[in-house]
């Protein structure tokens, strides 16, 4: 028996041996809010970096929240790091801010485009690298665009949307209830103008709520098709066919907005980045499904066209 357990001891040691990780992982500080995981292929070369920038909410470095959970990141660094590219993802500062309980108030989307400014500058200072893209994950694609400008080698919008976010707000609220639809685009159209609101329907206080109103006054100065024009370098937009909140419009509007954009639609991926062939109750469990792959089409077509345009 003895004998056995030592042959199966022996065998288990092999098994984890070649199963080594081929990247090197290390934590990197850009800034006092900035923290992150670098990933890097064990070839001794410069690589090409991949800067992933979540999207709303309190996201961390990994894709999840406090009660979401499903490393859709975290998987996508791990994929392109396995196929060669370097990547490195962070947690949005608002995660630090309440892990030390103090968050700023007056947080704006500007300071996300800031700290993305901050790690690219970080990462080129270090010239570490062949080439640096960004890819852009939902929110983070807008924050990333505008970060990107004259910075770095190529831009990728993962599920990003094309509309002003204030025009995405309208029509979810119009496809629940066309009323409220109607009372969102009155609010709508008064932050656009950079005006708060106090009076709104109960029912719309997650959206309006007046201490998120400046956040979204700001966030709603931008539209990703104008943004997306004054882009020069390499464009990928990407976006599933189960998306929940980015539609295949959403995509083609970017697409249309840049004649360098390449439009890459993803069958049956959703928007963390899983492939579900199931119905909606499927698809919004997934948000807190960890078990689940990404999809590896997703992943192929991000390294093809990083491959192409080195």
């Amino acid at each position: 028996m003895r004998q056995y357990i030592s042959t199966l001891l022996l065998l288990f040691s092999v098994f984890s041996f070649c199963q080594k990780k081929a990247y090197s992982e290390n934590e990197v500080s850009v800034s006092n809010w900035i923290d992150g995981t670098l990933l890097t292929p064990n070839e001794n070369k410069k690589h090409t970096l991949a800067i992933i920038i979540a999207g709303s909410g309190p996201t961390n470095r990994n894709g999840n929240q406090n009660f979401q959970k499903n490393n859709s990141l975290k998987k996508l660094a791990e994929s392109l790091t396995n196929n060669g590219v370097a990547t490195f993802r962070f947690d949005k500062r608002i995660v630090k801010q309440i892990r030390k309980g103090k968050v700023d108030k007056n947080l704006m989307l500007d300071d996300f485009v800031n700290d993305a400014s901050d790690v690219i500058t970080y990462f080129k200072e270090k010239d570490n690298y062949s080439k640096i893209y960004v890819i852009g994950h939902s929110q983070g694609s807008l924050v990333g665009m505008l970060a990107a400008k004259d910075k770095v080698d190529g831009f990728i919008s993962l599920a990003g949307a094309g509309q002003n976010i204030g025009d995405v707000i309208t029509d979810q609220v119009s496809k629940m209830s066309p009323q409220l639809g109607e009372e969102a685009k009155k609010i709508v159209d008064k932050l656009k103008q950079g005006e708060t609101v106090k009076d709104y329907p109960s029912a719309l206080a997650s959206l309006f709520n007046e201490e998120i109103q400046p956040f979204m006054i700001n966030w709603m100065q931008y539209n990703p098709t104008e943004v997306i024009k004054e882009l020069k370098m390499p464009l990928l937009v990407v976006v599933g066919t189960n998306d929940l909140q980015i539609s295949e419009n959403d995509a083609k509007l970017l697409k249309e907005a840049n004649d360098k954009a390449k439009l890459k639609i993803i069958e049956n991926m959703n928007h963390v980045l899983f492939e579900i062939k199931g119905d909606d109750l499927e698809n919004s469990k997934s948000y807190n499904e960890s078990f689940r792959p990404i999809s590896s089409e997703l992943i192929d077509s991000i390294v093809k066209f990083i491959i192409n345009n080195s």
